[in-house]
């Protein structure tokens, strides 16, 4: 039982440090490792930004000689295969740790249940299933990537007490307070992107970075706009050669566009159109992936809300009420989604709800 609370406590310790890592280091997973002796940690690794060294190398050069006899703990099965460095597998065993223990079972299928018949054909222990419901959540948006071709999305809403994110004029800033506004950076900053309608670009003129938050790797700034009809005097152009700025668009958008946009910077992205010749939001979705991105954080607006919930592609709901009310003629903060039956609305279970500020926090986690 004793052996089983210090699996769990110093895998709990990788966890922490691997959701350190969410949003700097895709396409990669973001994995956290402890190397421990004598009950001690005596080295912790986490995947360096941009997925280069992998957390087990980070931690065992940290450890050195010290590695030998040490138990290693890694939230993530260590990989088999070589690609822009060496597999981690090797690295352990030339380390000359003793013991390995893994929360979860890769998911990519150059690994996939390798590691353990690796390690242990060279004589090292391996413990496996710790703490495995806390990695899946960690390494959820590796893992729908790899499974699925798509990205976990978290959906965020910020809006008065009647659902609404303007008034009847279009004013909207600032429903909710600074500290609703802050957590909103920190949430960008674990996401490998954030993505927002044409819409929304043309009206709020954002700049959809992180800020304050001394980030090294910022997210991609993704922007929905068929047509590439948004501002080419806005921030997010102006932004566009320093922080990387992506637009999904349809073949037949201009060509002085695409090339008014390439020019300063910015990265086109293709996506086919839907049937009802709008993009194709699980295109989009797809393709996004296709690109390497793992976690997507969709701040909207209403149109695009309701065209991703429509498509069932919200894994994440993150809604930030505030003390106000607005009034049936304020702007909803998600478009008309013509369901005619409540059996047809999708359903979230409540995760969290908390005060942040004079705002209230709920997280909704998809049915």
């Amino acid at each position: 039982m004793q052996s089983r609370l210090q699996d769990e406590r110093f895998m709990r310790r990788a966890l922490i440090l691997g959701a350190q890592g969410l949003g700097q280091v895709w396409p990669n997973p973001s994995v956290g490792c402890v190397v421990v002796h004598s009950d001690q940690i005596i080295a912790e690794g986490v995947t360096a930004h941009g997925g280069r060294p992998h957390a087990e190398v980070v931690a065992l050069e940290q450890a050195g000689v010290h590695a030998r006899g040490a138990t290693a703990y890694v939230t993530l099965e260590p990989c088999t295969h070589t690609g822009k460095s060496g597999p981690c597998t090797h690295a352990l065993i030339t380390s000359g740790i003793a013991r390995v223990v893994y929360a979860i079972e890769d998911v990519d299928p150059r690994v996939a249940g390798r590691a353990k018949a690796l390690l242990e054909a060279a004589g090292i222990s391996v413990t496996t299933g710790v703490l495995e419901t806390q990695a899946r959540e960690t390494h959820s948006g590796f893992f729908k990537a790899k499974e699925q071709g798509l990205p976990f999305v978290t959906l965020k809403l910020a809006t008065s007490i009647d659902g609404r994110i303007a008034t009847q004029t279009g004013e909207s800033k600032w429903i909710t307070g600074a500290a609703a506004r802050h957590h909103v950076h920190a949430m960008r900053a674990c996401h490998d992107a954030v993505l927002v309608g044409g819409g929304t670009a043309r009206s709020d003129d954002p700049m959809l970075n992180v800020r304050d938050l001394g980030v090294v790797r910022q997210p991609i700034r993704v922007v929905a706009s068929a047509l590439l009809d948004i501002p080419l005097g806005g921030k997010l152009a102006a932004t566009a050669g320093e922080i990387p700025l992506w637009i999904c668009h349809q073949s037949c958008a201009s060509n002085f566009l695409k090339d008014a946009w390439i020019g300063i910077g910015a990265k086109l992205v293709e996506v086919e159109l839907g049937v009802d010749r709008k993009l194709s939001v699980r295109a989009m979705m797809s393709t996004l992936a296709n690109e390497g991105l793992t976690r997507v954080y969709c701040e909207g607006g209403g149109h695009l809300a309701a065209s991703m919930l429509n498509a069932g592609l919200v894994d994440d709901l993150m809604t930030y009420t505030a003390g106000v009310v607005i009034g049936g003629d304020g702007l909803a903060g998600i478009a008309p989604m013509q369901l005619n039956k409540l059996s047809k609305a999708q359903r979230f279970k409540l995760i969290e709800a908390r005060a942040i500020g004079d705002d209230v926090l709920h997280h909704w986690r998809v049915l």
